[in-house]
């Protein structure tokens, strides 16, 4: 089992590093390509890759330091996952002072075997100094930013956007929770049985919850003997994975049984599947998106929760959206630079620059304007991202009031999180060092009649 994860581990992380992509993404690549279907190698892999990118600078930085004048992209992809792989395994796991000669020097063994001997002599003599060398040496002549971004393991532009955004202390909180994953939630579909039955069932699968308070299905896992994805009752569709911010913001949509619902950017599916069960299968729900392969999850995903309500549409909100009756309720969940979940998706932190917030910025803007016309007088349009950036956030809902007079925002019950920033109070942020979420924001606005 260990050396076919470490095979899997080091193809993805190669994968990750060649075309940008994101963890899960890299991992159902690799077992693809290399046919492994075990499924405790597959976690291990996963566990490996995630936490290894998660420390990306640090790892990386210790590497150039040791090996120099050697530089890290002289070796091929291999060679360099592994190393970084290696450094995370037998220094960042063990707080960078206890050194376990036995399992390094198994791991270096399973490098040997999965990369070929040939291929692995040219780092054979970089191991022992990876092993032996201070992790102090990194942080010389480093100013305060930039030691904040190494130990937080977090790009330095971005360190010093949240200082600007957060202040200093707030922001070093911030920084530092995305060092660690978020609680579980789940969100129990009565879509498919009561909410005693379904705690009747996750109980006597050994799962322990604690219930959230002012969310109407939602509960915070506390404990569990096995995954959640291989538990009968998340395979029957009885509940679903989802953070609590997430759920709040389909919550605060308020929709009714009967309503026409656009849900825009609708894969994979969680928006879709909640909105249906706060509207009990009672309604018209579009879900919008452009992805043929992420609609294809979607499918799956509204089949497992019992959903009977949607309408799958596959377009570009970009360009348009393709109806000619108007919504009673429009939620607008954008693609956004996701600087929220980076505890979560840690390969998205070192994909975005400074130029990405405002490209991604564009194309949200394009979609709120297109969903303003398609919401009937009276009717309500929620606007969230997984972002904490402001220009994705407050400058949008502000420009979007500014051009759109017909709009105001509403006051979002119960008050859960914290105000929108530049006056905007009637916004919520989440943020995963207080509120114990992901990152997120959430305006509601309703069309005036």
């Amino acid at each position: 089992m260990l050396k076919e994860a470490w095979k899997v581990a080091i193809e993805a992380l190669s994968w990750i590093e060649m075309e940008k992509i994101n963890e899960q993404m890299a991992l159902s690549k690799t077992t693809e390509q290399l046919q492994v279907e075990d499924p405790n190698a597959i976690r291990y892999a996963y566990r490996l890759v995630c936490e290894t990118v998660r420390r990306k600078n640090q790892i990386e930085e210790f590497i150039k330091q040791v090996i120099k004048p050697e530089i890290l992209n002289d070796f091929n992809l291999g060679l360099q996952s592994f190393l970084r792989l290696y450094v995370y395994q037998t220094r960042s796991t063990r707080n960078w002072i206890k050194i376990d000669l036995k399992e390094a020097e198994k791991i270096a063994k399973l490098g040997r075997t999965i990369l070929g001997w040939k291929t692995f002599r040219q780092i054979e003599h970089v191991l022992g100094f990876l092993l032996t060398q201070e992790l102090s040496m990194i942080f010389k002549k480093l100013n305060e930013i930039e030691t904040i971004a190494l130990q937080t393991f977090h790009p330095t532009w971005f360190v010093e956007y949240c200082i600007n955004l957060l202040g200093k202390s707030q922001a070093i909180s911030f920084l530092e929770a995305n060092m660690n994953l978020p609680p579980d939630y789940i969100r129990l579909n009565t879509l498919k049985g009561s909410e005693l039955e379904i705690l009747k069932n996750l109980s006597e699968d050994s799962v322990e919850l604690k219930k959230i308070k002012l969310l109407k299905y939602v509960y915070e896992v506390t404990g569990t003997k096995q995954p959640l994805i291989q538990i009968a009752s998340f395979q029957g569709g009885l509940f679903y994975i989802q953070d609590k911010a997430s759920c709040f913001a389909a919550e605060i949509a308020n929709p009714k049984p009967g309503m026409i619902v656009f849900d825009v950017c609708s894969a994979p599916g969680t928006k879709t599947s909640y909105l249906a069960q706060l509207m009990k299968n009672q309604g018209s729900i579009y879900s919008v998106d452009y992805s043929l392969r992420r609609s294809k999850v979607w499918r799956k995903e509204i089949t497992q929760m019992g959903v009977k309500i949607t309408n799958q549409v596959i377009a570009d909100a970009v360009i348009s959206l393709p109806f000619r009756s108007k919504a009673d309720i429009i939620v607008l969940d954008p693609p956004c630079t996701s600087t929220g979940v980076f505890a979560k998706q840690p390969s998205a932190k070192w994909r975005i620059s400074p130029q990405s917030i405002n490209k991604m910025a564009e194309i949200q803007w394009q979609m709120i304007s297109n969903c303003a016309d398609m919401v009937k007088p009276g009717g309500i349009l929620v606007y969230s991202t997984c972002s904490v950036t402001i220009e994705e956030n407050e400058m949008i809902i502000e420009k979007f009031l500014k051009e759109n007079s017909e709009f105001c925002l509403v006051e979002i019950e119960p008050k859960i999180g914290l105000p929108g920033f530049r006056g905007l109070k009637e916004c919520q942020r989440f943020y995963p060092h207080l509120h114990s979420s992901n990152g997120f924001f959430v305006a509601k606005l309703m069309k005036k009649v």
